[in-house]
């Protein structure tokens, strides 16, 4: 097992975010020349910008250094044993600690609960989204075992999705469709795929393009099926 470099990377990580982050300050630089902007607010998004700055390429090479490399060796030590099926709870289980530990999802689950007065609360669609995405990472690591085609689980998902979009009311169509771009950040991304890669990299017959990728497709299906199934319960409830 190679030693983790703390440090590597860490400054092209900050460049990266850097240039990420530059739009965003062009159009800081753009705005006060067209629209008269509250005193304080030029020095409050400056700082914001700074502090995005840190905690980005903090978490970003967080991830890299730590997150994918443990995640794909995980991988590759279950692809190589005899007892590969511990793969799906263990997918599981990471796609749900992942996703509840995902920023957007924490943000967006918070915007939610503050715009429907409290009526849908933060920690229930966080819950509902990390659900589902258990599920459909459990389903995804046992396609990749089995050798499952990529078609059997996205087509039915979808068909499923489709149908219930019209029965769904569009608050929670909106609210579903919303989560399932917010899951797919970093930390679900990142510890979700690397397994998979992981996985059909040491496995027999399978390819690590074909079997190993796809998943984040998957992922990003499942809240929005999980939350329009929400949207049913309090459907139910009203």
């Amino acid at each position: 097992m190679n030693e983790i470099q703390i440090f590597a990377g860490l400054g092209q990580t900050g460049i990266e975010v850097l240039q990420a982050l530059l739009p965003l300050v062009i159009i800081l630089m753009i705005t006060p020349r067209f629209v008269e902007l509250p005193p304080g607010f030029i020095t409050n998004t400056v700082k914001g910008l700074v502090f995005t700055f840190i905690g980005l390429t903090m978490l970003l090479h967080g991830i890299n250094v730590g997150f994918f490399p443990v995640s794909q060796m995980m991988g590759e030590i279950i692809g190589a044993s005899d007892h590969r099926w511990i793969a799906i709870p263990i997918g599981a289980v990471l796609g749900f600690v992942a996703a509840i530990a995902e920023p957007s999802l924490q943000v967006q689950a918070q915007q939610v609960e503050e715009a429907s007065s409290g009526a849908i609360k933060q920690k229930i669609l966080l819950y509902t989204v990390a659900i589902g995405v258990a599920v459909i990472v459990a389903l995804g690591m046992a396609r990749i075992i089995y050798g499952l085609p990529f078609l059997y689980l996205i087509i039915p998902g979808y068909t499923l999705l489709i149908v219930l979009l019209k029965f769904t009311e569009p608050t929670f169509s909106a609210i579903a469709f919303d989560s399932g771009a917010c899951v797919t950040g970093p930390m679900v991304v990142t510890f979700i795929l690397s397994l998979g890669m992981g996985l059909a990299t040491t496995m027999e017959n399978r390819d690590p393009i074909t079997d190993g990728f796809g998943i984040v497709a998957l992922i990003a299906f499942a809240p929005i099926l999980a939350v329009m199934l929400l949207g049913q319960i309090y459907k139910d409830k009203d």
